[in-house]
C-alpha cells in the first residue's frame, strides 16, 4: 500500500532525442545530448545552396508524468474517536513485541565453588 502511494504521488519526466526513427539519447533528469545533425543557424548569407540545406530528421520528445498531490490528510482532520482508536491500536500493536516473560535467575548473587583440582586432567579423560 505504501509503495502504491509512493508511485502515484511521484512526478518525473523523461527526455528523448530521436534522429529519424532511431533513439540517440534519453535522460531521466536533465537535458539530452543532441546529435550533430541539428540545423545550423548562420548569421551570414551564403551563396552556396548546399550550406542552406537544413536537416530536419531530428526531434526531441519529452514525457512528463505528474503525481497526485491531494493525498495530504492531516491527523487533526480526524475526529477524536478516530484519533483515539489509531493511537490505542498503535500502542497495543507495539506492546505485542515486548518481552514480558523474564526468567528469574536465583543464583546470580552466589559465586561458584572454588576449583581445587582439575579432575579431567588428573584422570586423563578427554572427550574427542
Amino acid at each position: 500500500m505504501a509503495l502504491l502511494v509512493l508511485f502515484t504521488t511521484t512526478s518525473f519526466s523523461v527526455d528523448m532525442h530521436y534522429c529519424g526513427d532511431h533513439l540517440i539519447d534519453f535522460s531521466l533528469s536533465g537535458d539530452v545530448e543532441r546529435c550533430m545533425m541539428q540545423p545550423q543557424i548562420s548569421h551570414e548569407t551564403s551563396s552556396c545552396p548546399m550550406m542552406e540545406m537544413k536537416m530536419d530528421c531530428c526531434s526531441d520528445v519529452e514525457l512528463a508524468v505528474t503525481g497526485h498531490d491531494d493525498l495530504q490528510i492531516s491527523f487533526y482532520q480526524l475526529s477524536f474517536d478516530k484519533q483515539l482508536f489509531i493511537t490505542s491500536f498503535v500502542y497495543t500493536y507495539s506492546c505485542l513485541f515486548e518481552n514480558r516473560h523474564q526468567e528469574k535467575v536465583h543464583f546470580k548473587d552466589y559465586s561458584p565453588p572454588p576449583l581445587i583440582r582439575d579432575v579431567q586432567v588428573l584422570d586423563q579423560t578427554f572427550l574427542i
